[in-house]
Formats: C-alpha cells, structure tokens, sequence
C-alpha cells in the first residue's frame, strides 16, 4: 500500500475534503498540520511544487493544488462519480465553488486586514452576497433534481464534500443560515450521517475556517 502524507496548515479549508476521503477508504495518512505564523511553512515553500499547500505526497511523489488531490482520491477511492457524465458534473461542481471562493476569500482577507466596518459592509453588499446567493442558487438548483439526495448520481462524490465542507466554514462565520437554506443543510446531515465522517468530524479540530 501506498504512502501518503497531506501537508496543509491546522484548519479545515480546501485541504479537509481529501482528509475525509481518507476516512471514507479506511486508509491511514499522514495529516501533517503547520500553524501559521511559526515559520514552518516559509521554510518549506520554496521546496513545493508550487509554493502552495495542501500538497499530497504519495510514496515520495507530490501532488499540488487541493482539486487535483481529491479528484486523484476521489478516483482512487470510488468518490469521483460512476460515469465520464457523473466525473464532468463532480468537477464542475467543484469548480463552480471555487468561482465563489473570490468573493467570500475578498471578504475574509477584508477583516483580517481591519479594514474600516462600511468598507467590509460595502464589499459583502456589492460582491460576497451576490457571489454567495448565485452560488446557492446553482446548487439548490442541482439538489432539487437529485433523487438520491446527493450532488450527483445515486451515492456520495468528491463533490458533496466540497460543498459541506464549504458550507460549514460559511456557517462558522456567520453567513450561512441553515433554516433559510434546508436544501443545503439536508446535505451536510446526510453527509455528516456516513459512520466513517460522522467519526472524524467529531474528532477533528474544531477550526473557524
């Protein structure tokens, strides 16, 4: 069996979804988390191969950019959709939530930055709401067709985590509600039910992002 170690810092983020792909297999990693701020990863940035984490690394061989590690997982494990049909929505999905990152990242990095409250208040009106409810809308939308319940065909993808855990971080900064959204939050709980993530979501780090 193969090594893996996944590299990313101590919080859920874009590195989460691989980390319960591995819970879903049954397949031990190695979850090496850096803290911000210690000098761990300025040290180490030079020496990836993009400079960005999460990074995977197989057996020596490393795999950059989060999607790219949960389509490779998500393949390798059965969560990558049945057919080239299911596989294009999976990534499309994925991709559509990473259209919405820009917005929502624009916001975060506002606050972290202190920017004045009516400059924060004028970028959520003008951009993160308008990106967050398009982006609702789209998958609202795909939820509503589905008859298994999850994003695409008849059994969990890639992708569903990537919306929950998506969705999750929303709600851990105040702006996801779920009572005004139970298309979504019918999925986190069918999601978080699964035994193997229902597990791990309860040991995990509890982080804001």
């Amino acid at each position: 069996m193969p090594t893996y170690k996944l590299t990313y810092f101590n919080v859920r983020g874009i590195g989460e979804p691989a980390r319960i792909l591995f819970q879903l297999a049954g397949v031990p990693f190695e979850d090496y988390r850096m803290t911000h701020g210690d000098g761990t990863w300025e040290k180490l940035k030079d020496k990836t191969p993009f400079g960005k984490v999460p990074f995977l690394t197989v057996d020596g061989l490393e795999i950059p950019q989060s999607h790219a590690i949960i389509r490779y997982l998500g393949n390798k494990f059965g969560y990558a959709g049945q057919t080239p049909e299911e596989k294009a929505w999976v990534d499309a999905i994925c991709d559509q939530v990473k259209d919405f990152m820009v917005p929502f990242r624009d916001l975060i990095l506002a606050e972290m930055a202190g920017k004045k409250p009516d400059e924060i208040a004028k970028l959520a009106k003008e951009t993160f709401v308008p990106g967050r409810d398009a982006y609702f809308k789209s998958i609202n939308k795909i939820l509503g067709k589905s008859k298994s319940g999850f994003l695409v065909g008849d059994k969990l993808t890639f992708a569903d985590l990537v919306v929950v855990e998506n969705v999750t971080t929303l709600e851990k900064n105040k702006l996801f509600n779920a009572s005004e959204q139970p298309k979504l939050a019918a999925l986190r709980k069918k999601v978080y039910a699964i035994p193997a993530i229902k597990k791990w979501v309860a040991s995990r780090p509890d982080t804001q992002y």
